[in-house]
């Protein structure tokens, strides 16, 4: 035990329940957790301390140049000089190097292994954005529990997610990676995957540290470009963007991550406002802080720093512990220290931080803990695995079309066309930032529908359009194919490597050929459904106008072709909702439900706020998503018409299935507040419930609503909830709903969110 090597004996006690147990068991041991970490600090040298905030990127090639590279990261080891690695995989692999580490060097202090592990590690679920489709934290939180477990069978301690950045523009393409538009639904899904992540204590074999990013504002990117900076007021930094972050906070989140953006001018690695005011003295974080890839050194490009050693000097007093790759700190914060611009105590500090997360996975008890080649072997890609993937698959899955009852198709239909390029690739049914996940282990929508359908259905198959190039050599052969079925399904959208990280569009049309391909199918007059594959909103206008029926299905994971083979054919009802609003087109973005009113709100005059080219609703609004049954409300019954500061109000609805089949909905509530100190939005989602019902069942859902739940930041910036009126919604979708009015009486002061609920 490497507690014993270095002459400590402290032990840790997990939690084996929920996170808030975890959460408590860690609290209490603290004084413990202290004077260990202080103890170690205590005996280290001031190259041994930026060590521990150097992160590297790989082992070293041994065939590198000079045939040393790898011999020099062995040398930085044993001397201290790196304190975790990223993208270094394998229980083996990462049994050898902590080795080195515990045995070599001379405070035997154990490395953090950490990998982006996104939507899966082996096991590849629906990214996060068809995950946020669900609007069922729960099932989030089960895949990314999945994942850790998968992740620690392989070596890796640490995880680069969740991603929980507040995303209004689709053409930025790490919208896939977060949970949409809106910061209730964010909020729940960060907690719910910080907690999958985390398990019941960071301590255990199959847990692993997250890592909530990207800290803060990254999805208010100007223009959807990434890395660009983000124009936002201090209102809606707080109010939009970083509601999901304290609730990952409240989840006990191990890490955070700066972002690459600036807001107002100050880039999030030189941002001590963010860093320290709000999250470590407002919200008492007290775990670490990690740079983006080489964010660090990015300050230079900034401009707010003039050379490498002002660079590492700005980060460090902003509140970056760890230095991911670029090695400023090991290499320039010594003079910095020599030459009193840099406090020991601000080192010290940071250091206190990685030890302090070390100690909490057990690294310092058990560093091989999640190094097990027995359990690398059995622990992955398992039956169950794959079949908690299928669900997450049908859950995710929003059907936004079905005219005349075109689906569920019949699975002994005599002959089906599958088309498109994206029907039999099964690579692209992953999506991006896949881990270990192979596209051998993938199924395609080609043979789950092989698999799905009757053994005297004849499925023929054309590729038709390129979705990469203008090629449209193929689209005569779908259309041959088309003509000779008695039903089409038609697969088109993106590939996996156009969205995620540096993967901004300029248009949301479908790409390459595939309109075309799409034009000619239709004008067979075969009945036919689209399948979309995409990691954002497409502008799909003409298609929901000419194509009888479309599932959004975005990228399903492993088990992709089989999920939307059960959705289908009728196996499962799609139950999704959207987690963002869909434009029309490019040029209405960025557009989001919870707008504010503008003075002149749009209308059909011609002095309103809107295009006078298009329609100035979205194609589909937050929240939209059908189903193979139908769902009828009542008009919400609110407990009270008028209520005190000290009050709450209680909220009930009937949602009954008015249709044939049993399916899931997902019950909306929103707020709106009538008149403020400053402009509120029309609307904001407060509670939801994904719900399965019978056909003919009813059911009472019962929500409690706080003051809480009607504060936001006022003139003075205090966090208030206003005397007035308001008005509370509650339906299938934000367009779709009944209301009720009540009033607050009295003005109720809310502390900053700087403790958990």
């Amino acid at each position: 035990m490497i507690m014993k090597r270095v002459g400590f004996a402290v032990g840790i006690a997990f939690a084996t329940s929920t996170t808030s147990v975890a959460q408590s068991q860690r609290l209490t041991n603290r004084p413990a957790e202290t004077r260990f970490v202080d103890s170690v600090l205590a005996r280290m040298t001031l190259a041994e301390k930026l060590g521990q905030l150097n992160q590297v990127s790989g082992a070293g090639n041994p065939t590198g140049p000079g045939g040393g590279e790898r011999a020099a990261r062995m040398d930085q080891l044993r001397h201290g000089a790196i304190g975790s690695f990223l993208n270094v995989v394998g229980a083996d692999t990462t049994k050898a190097l902590q080795r080195i580490a515990v045995e070599q060097s001379r405070l035997h202090i154990p490395l953090i292994f950490g990998l982006d592990v996104i939507h899966g590690m082996r096991t590849i679920f629906p990214v996060p954005l068809a995950e946020a489709a669900s609007w069922d934290p729960q099932g989030a939180e089960r895949a990314a529990r999945i994942a850790a477990a998968e992740a620690a069978a392989m070596g890796i301690d640490w995880t680069f997610a969740p991603m929980v950045d507040i995303a209004r523009d689709p053409r930025w393409g790490r919208i896939v990676e977060g949970a949409g538009e809106d910061p209730y639904l964010g909020a729940a899904f960060a907690a719910a995957r910080v907690r999958g992540f985390q398990g019941s204590g960071l301590g255990s074999r199959d847990a692993i540290a997250a890592t909530v990013k990207h800290f803060a504002a990254y999805g208010a990117a100007e223009g959807g470009r990434d890395y660009n900076v983000a124009e936002v007021s201090e209102r809606t930094l707080r109010d939009v963007y970083l509601p999901p972050f304290h609730a990952a906070v409240c989840a006990d989140a191990a890490t955070l991550m700066a972002s690459f953006n600036e807001i107002s001018g100050v880039p999030s690695h030189a941002n001590r406002h963010l860093l320290t005011d709000i999250l470590r003295n407002e919200w008492k974080f007290d775990g670490m802080v990690v740079s983006d890839w080489t964010g660090i050194g990015e300050l230079l490009n900034h401009a707010v720093a003039a050379d490498s050693a002002q660079a590492g000097d700005v980060a460090m007093h902003a509140g970056v512990d760890m230095d991911m790759v670029s090695e400023i700190y090991l290499h320039a914060l010594r003079a910095s220290v020599a030459a009193r611009r840099m406090p020991m105590a601000e080192i010290d500090e940071a250091v206190r931080r990685v030890l302090r997360v070390k100690y909490r996975l057990g690294l310092f008890t058990d560093p091989y803990l999640r190094r097990d080649a027995a359990r690398e072997r059995t622990a992955i890609l398992t039956t169950e695995n794959r079949a908690a993937a299928r669900e997450a698959g049908r859950r995710a899955i929003v059907l936004l079309k079905n005219d005349q009852s075109t689906l569920p198709l019949r699975k002994d239909v005599a002959s089906l066309a599958v088309l498109g390029a994206l029907a039999a690739d099964s690579a692209v049914v992953l999506g991006n930032w896949t881990a270990l996940g192979r596209r051998e282990d993938a199924v395609p929508v080609l043979d789950g529908i092989r698999r799905a359908v009757s053994s005297r259905t004849t499925v023929t198959y054309a590729r038709g359009a390129s979705p990469t190039s203008d090629d449209s050599s193929g689209i005569a052969e779908a259309v041959r194919v088309a003509s000779g079925a008695d039903a089409v399904v038609l697969v088109v959208g993106e590939t996996g490597e156009m969205s995620a990280e540096a993967e901004s569009r300029s248009r949301l049309d479908l790409p390459g050929a595939q309109k075309e391909l799409v034009a000619a199918i239709r004008a067979t007059g075969k009945p036919m459904v689209v399948v979309l594959m995409n990691g954002r909103p497409l502008a799909i206008e003409r298609m929901q106008e000419t194509v009888p029926a479309i599932l959004e299905t975005w990228f399903l994971g492993v088990e992709a072709g089989n999920a939307i083979a059960d959705v289908l054919f009728g196996d499962a009802n799609p139950g999704g909702k959207l987690p963002v609003t869909v434009p029309r087109v490019v040029g209405q973005v960025p557009i989001y439900y919870n707008h504010k009113n503008t003075g002149r709100p749009p209308t059909t005059e011609k002095y309103t706020s809107k295009y006078w080219d298009i329609p100035y609703t979205p194609l589909y609004p937050f929240g939209f998503g059908l189903s193979y049954t139908t769902f009828a409300y009542s008009v919400p019954r609110l407990s009270a018409t008028t209520i005190g500061a000290g009050d709450s109000l209680r909220v009930e609805v009937d949602v009954t299935n008015t249709g044939s089949r049993a399916g899931d909905e997902v019950a909306q509530l929103y707020v709106r507040d009538d008149v403020g100190s400053v402009t509120r939005p029309v609307m904001e989602l407060k509670r939801f419930q994904r719900l399965t019902l019978r056909p003919g069942e009813r059911r009472t859902l019962r929500w409690s609503l706080g003051i809480g739940d009607l504060a936001f930041y006022d003139l003075v910036m205090r966090r208030v909830a206003e005397p007035g009126t308001f008005r509370v919604f509650v339906g299938t979708n934000s367009a779709d709903t009944h209301s009720a009015p009540f009033t607050l009486r009295g003005m109720a002061s809310i502390p900053v969110p700087d403790r958990c609920p």
